[in-house]
């Protein structure tokens, strides 16, 4: 059976907030947001199944399981640093860990990405995604793009780039149900949903005093909205960056000449101000902007 081992990052945390005696002045030293530390020790705390430190308020103190413990976690983390390394004059390649929705990975940043790593070659870039509207927390990266409302407490928010919200339909589907030339013909369609892309404000541009959809299928991500209405699903709310070469390939058409021109979620940079002093957040934060502050 394997041994299971701790998490390095989590006991890391440990020893500064253990040497610290706050949770805030160790997660400032490791680079990391207050709410990703104190992830961190939870973590560390299940692992061993016991309480690490004493909370009270603002102050934390170590348990009397955390005092035996820290001894046996710094003596394991002088070994590993003392260990004589080849290589250890050679210093560390700068990294960054970006995360993304997928939409905005798959259509906007991928295809620019090339610009950044020709310019900073020297800069290794960790991408994951996160879900939109649900994925709220700084998490452990370095840099967010969001898409949404633009409300991160406890946090530096940037927009981005915003842009109007149109309905589209496949071909195909306008076949099946006929001919979409008044508003009215909406009435007759499928319109599906998304809470990244509701209906209502739309409505509202159009001069309609209609609900939001609430029985029709829902996709919670711009890309599988956009799949589901090529393949003729219903009709649906997209915006040019997206749904362009779609539309100039003749797979889905666009509806009427009505835009939103301010739709309630955008995308935003989003960072803790502290990590943007590390000079390779600071020039990926600044080529972001640079590209997509201008779509």
């Amino acid at each position: 059976m394997a041994t299971r081992l701790p998490p390095v990052h989590a006991l890391s945390a440990f020893e500064a907030a253990a040497r610290h005696h706050s949770f805030a002045v160790a997660a400032d030293e490791l680079c990391i947001t207050p709410s990703a530390l104190s992830h961190r020790i939870r973590l560390l705390e299940e692992f061993v199944g016991e309480r690490l430190f004493i909370r009270d308020g603002r102050t934390v103190t170590l348990s009397e399981f955390g005092r035996r413990y820290l001894d046996v976690v710094r003596s394991a983390l002088r070994t590993l640093t003392e260990f004589p390394l080849p290589y250890r004059s050679v210093p560390p390649q700068p990294r960054i860990k970006v995360t993304v929705p997928p939409t905005f990975a798959r259509y906007l940043l991928m295809p620019r990405l090339h610009e950044f790593t020709a310019l900073h070659p020297e800069i290794v870039l960790e991408i994951f995604l996160s879900v939109p509207l649900y994925d709220l927390s700084l998490s452990e990266s370095d840099v967010d793009v969001r898409f949404g409302a633009g409300n991160y407490p406890d946090t530096t928010t940037e927009k981005l780039f915003e842009e109007p919200s149109f309905p589209v339909a496949s071909p195909a589907y306008l076949k099946t149900i006929g001919p979409i030339e008044q508003l009215a013909d909406l009435q007759k369609a499928t319109l599906l949903r998304s809470a990244l892309e509701p209906w209502q404000p739309w409505f509202e541009a159009a001069g309609l005093d209609w609900p939001e959809p609430s029985s029709t299928l829902r996709l919670d991500d711009l890309g599988l909205l956009l799949e589901a209405i090529r393949h003729g699903y219903g009709i649906g709310l997209t915006r040019k960056h997206f749904a362009q070469h779609l539309i100039d390939s003749g797979e889905i058409v666009r509806l009427f000449d009505i835009s939103l021109a301010r739709p309630p979620h955008a995308y935003y940079v989003v960072y803790d101000p502290r990590t943007r002093n590390r000079t390779e957040v600071g020039v990926f934060i600044d080529w972001l902007k640079s590209t997509f502050g201008n779509l």
